[in-house]
């Protein structure tokens, strides 16, 4: 049913959703730039669901469900660091096996929690609607730090995303970056978990990020346009879900799927593609 009171924007509450979503959606988009140029799309998934995993193990134990999230993100961040480094395999496996581990644990927790499950269903799911004013100020202090870091060093990021090897042949510390860029992405996840959820979070950071690389080869124009998608996923993905009265995170998550249909139907590169074809005779 379609329902929406405009009067509803001069609470606190919905700005605190809107404000939270220019931030975590910002914060979230330039860091799938990241995970998506460097090839390591699933990581979003192991991260995200480690951070789940702590959070539950956080509620559990009786300490801070954020503390725990960002406990196990890290943890996770350094163990996919290491084996995807050293392994003679390709990344997504020691990935993969993150991701089987924690959502292992995850559903151990969840099982371990006593009474209602009302606090693993919130974790799970998130709602932007009930962020406080102390997940607004973690929010705004790691987006300022992303976008920070992704200025100062943009030279240095941009070396490392194009060729790790050649990056660490000419001095700049590629494997500090690279380990750096998962501390991030941990860091990034556990302060969004609250308003997004551990199941759809890695979508909002994939979802701008994957539309911007659809429409730009330019790596300051794809932070840009990721840093607007995800922005536009988060506010207008409220707005429906207050209309429509359907749950935020989901609704977030699905108008950034539609951003990115958009971008894939209409990217510039799919023309490339076809000359390159036509001119190698295919």
């Amino acid at each position: 049913m379609i329902s929406l009171d405009l009067s509803i924007f001069g609470y606190q509450f919905m700005q605190n959703a809107i404000l939270a979503g220019l931030l975590g959606g910002a914060a979230c988009s330039v860091i799938g730039v990241f995970v998506v140029t460097m090839n390591l799309s699933f990581i979003g998934v192991a991260i995200s669901h480690a951070a789940f995993a702590g959070a539950l193990c956080g509620a559990w134990l009786g300490f801070s469900p954020q503390a725990g999230a960002f406990i196990f993100s890290l943890v996770a961040a350094a163990v996919i660091g290491p084996l995807a480094d050293r392994g003679e395999f390709n990344p997504d496996t020691p990935i993969g096996i993150v991701f089987s581990v924690t959502m292992g644990l995850a559903f151990l927790f969840m099982g371990l929690l006593p009474g209602p499950k009302t606090q693993a269903l919130e974790l799970l799911w998130g709602s932007i609607l009930t962020v406080t004013d102390r997940d607004l100020l973690l929010l705004a202090v790691v987006a300022v730090i992303v976008l920070l870091l992704v200025a100062l060093f943009f030279k240095e990021i941009q070396a490392v995303i194009f060729h790790r090897e050649a990056a660490l042949a000419v001095g700049i510390p590629a494997g500090l970056i690279f380990y750096g860029l998962l501390f991030l992405t941990g860091t990034v996840i556990t302060v969004t978990l609250r308003s997004i959820g551990g199941l759809l979070i890695f979508n909002l950071i994939l979802n701008p990020a994957a539309a911007a690389y659809q429409l730009t080869y330019n790596l300051r124009v794809m932070f840009a346009l990721a840093a607007l998608f995800g922005i536009l996923s988060t506010w207008l993905g409220l707005f429906l879900s207050c209309l429509f009265n359907v749950p935020s995170g989901a609704t977030i998550v699905i108008v950034s799927a539609v951003i990115f249909i958009l971008a894939a139907a209409f990217s510039p590169k799919r023309k490339v593609k076809k000359w390159e074809e036509v001119i190698n005779g295919k």
